[in-house]
């Protein structure tokens, strides 16, 4: 299974279009070689770099940026600004939809986590990206990440 992006390669920069510096939308995703067997897919934007004082205010150690589930298995891309059929999730910000790059310190890396599933997960839309990890756990077909970088200009 794969995911790609036209705007951004793995371990490239986001394009500042999709980051709170410019139009804070979802960037183009690609999604190829899902199995065949594949009932749903999930999708989770999630940033590991957040500095200590961010961890310690909000109580967590990575921050969610979007949390989408029961994305039917033949999607084959997600389009700029659009969110994909399926269910959104909450993200660290405490609402359902997309939040881009804003990294406070220095670059970060965001990591785009598709999984196939052999089932329909059984949550609902305020469901956290927490709620998702336990509900595929020995669900899981197959996994890919897609990284993309960014940095706010100083």
């Amino acid at each position: 299974m794969k995911l790609t992006s036209s705007v951004f390669v793995h371990n490239g920069k986001i394009p500042s279009k999709y980051t709170c510096d410019g139009d804070n939308i979802n960037p183009p995703l690609l999604i190829s070689d899902v199995p065949k067997e594949a009932k749903s897919l999930v999708l989770i934007m999630d940033d590991p770099d957040i500095p200590e004082t961010v961890k310690q205010h909000f109580n967590i150690n990575i921050w969610v940026h979007w949390v989408v589930f029961n994305i039917p298995p033949e999607t084959t891309d997600i389009d700029e600004g659009k969110r994909p059929r399926g269910v959104v999730g909450i993200n660290t910000r405490n609402v359902n939809s997309y939040g881009g790059p804003c990294p406070p310190d220095r670059e970060h890396r965001y990591f785009f986590k598709l999984y196939a599933l052999d089932t329909l997960l059984q949550l609902q839309e305020n469901a956290t990206k927490e709620d998702v990890e336990m509900a595929i756990a020995g669900h899981e077909l197959a996994k890919t990440e897609l990284v993309g970088r960014y940095e706010r200009k100083k």
